[in-house]
């Protein structure tokens, strides 16, 4: 197998245009190949020195276009070697304008065939991505990566990069529209992928908040529902997640009044504002319904004490009385105790048991909604907060001026 060596700036190019022609042409013997290897080596160097790097890609990725649709004829480092020099003439580009064409060129030959050694092209889009400096170009190449791994069966190679979206999206510098595909993409991927139901949830969430419920939404806000109903029953089930904003999002708040979803739309509605009384009213009315969505009644009342227990934090004047527990709960007398210490556990509640007096000093809870009037108290909470502090700062000031005050009259006395 040839091997391509870099010895000056152009030669790796060439060099790929002869390697890839001559492997092209090899059935065809030398006779009619290597007319064919000499004329394309020459068209190459023509581009070259006009400086044609558009024209250049298109000749190099049809060159290389055996690679790419019969992969095993090249060892994978050999088709890497020649997708990196391809990839590099997004550089020569004279303008950001040629270089997003080159890209395109080069993407749509990647995802072509994706099934076919789809880590290797994702490698090679990754790549790409880290040579352009264009912030659309890098979207651009980043989506075409989403549609290969989905396409290709190879989600695992682009999840890892999932962590750093929110940077990406700052980036790019990409609109509400394009972060509502993005986000879309993402969920799509994470959605049947074992271990990633948090992750899942949280792309839920974003691609959920693109929905503003301004007029420019009315006609796509309807597409969200399915999207909706996910995220819904993804808290629902989980057992380490208490707090949601989903309720007051547009893109939920429309199941309210949508004949098969609406009661979904209860069951978040108890979960987050109710307790486990209202919980098994639906239960017993919906039973069907919760077995339809995978949920586990067991699981549900697990999760919704401990939702009440919240509730009862957030209603109580920082003391809970065992018997109020136990009624909301409804848990036997020597139970308490082990939901309070499961609540911290789960490190939604920080508290005190008086068992004395039989009851709970809370000091902090965990709202389950956390919207305007949550933050509004923070911010009350805060004022308070730095008054106090402004104010023992100004008694050790005072204090301290007395004491220097003290400290010099004893000085004068003593002389």
């Amino acid at each position: 197998m040839a091997t391509i060596v870099n010895t000056t700036e152009e030669e790796p190019m060439l060099a790929v245009v002869r390697f890839t022609a001559e492997l092209a042409w090899a059935d065809a013997g030398p006779e009619v190949a290597d007319p064919e290897v000499t004329r394309l080596c020459l068209e190459a160097q023509e581009h070259i020195l006009a400086g044609r790097w558009l024209d250049m890609a298109s000749l190099m990725l049809a060159s290389a276009d055996l690679l790419l649709t019969s992969p095993s004829r090249v060892p994978d480092k050999d088709l890497e070697c020649v997708l990196s020099v391809i990839c590099s003439l997004v550089t020569k580009a004279a303008t950001e304008d040629q270089a997003l064409q080159i890209t395109e060129l080069i993407c749509t030959k990647l995802t072509q065939q994706p099934e076919d050694k789809p880590a290797l092209r994702l490698k090679v889009l990754f790549s790409l991505y880290n040579l352009l400096p264009s912030p659309y170009g890098k979207a651009f190449v980043y989506k075409k990566a989403l549609e290969l791994a989905t396409a290709g069966k190879a989600a695992e190679f682009i999840i890892p990069s999932f962590k750093n979206i929110d940077s990406f999206v700052s980036e790019w510098g990409i609109g509400n529209l394009e972060q509502r595909e993005l986000y879309l993409a993402i969920v799509r991927i994470l959605k049947d992928h074992k271990g990633m139901t948090k992750e899942y949830f949280n792309f839920l969430n974003k691609y959920l908040t693109t929905f503003k419920g301004s007029d420019d939404d009315s006609a796509t806000i309807g597409d969200a529902k399915e999207e909706a109903v996910a995220a819904i029953i993804e808290f629902v089930k989980s057992s380490t997640l208490f707090q949601c904003d989903l309720l007051n999002m547009p893109a939920v708040a429309q199941l309210e009044k949508d004949e098969k979803y609406q009661l979904v739309y209860e069951l978040l509605k108890i979960f987050i504002t109710k307790r486990l009384d209202s919980y098994l009213e639906f239960q017993t009315a919906n039973s069907v319904l919760l077995k339809d969505y995978g949920l586990v009644h067991e699981e549900c009342i697990t999760k919704m004490r401990l939702m009440s227990l919240l509730d009862l934090s957030s209603r109580c004047s920082g003391e809970i009385p065992y018997s109020a527990i136990i009624e909301a709960l409804q848990i036997n007398d020597d139970e308490v105790e082990q939901w309070i210490v499961k609540a911290i556990a789960f490190k939604i509640l920080d508290c005190k048991v008086d068992q004395l007096n039989q009851t709970v000093i809370v000091s902090r809870h965990t709202e389950r909604i956390f919207g305007m009037p949550q933050w509004q108290s923070l911010r009350t909470k805060l004022g308070i907060w730095r008054g106090n502090i402004a104010s023992a700062i100004n008694t050790i000031q005072a204090n301290k001026v007395t004491e220097e005050g003290t400290q010099g009259m004893q000085g004068l006395m003593i002389r």
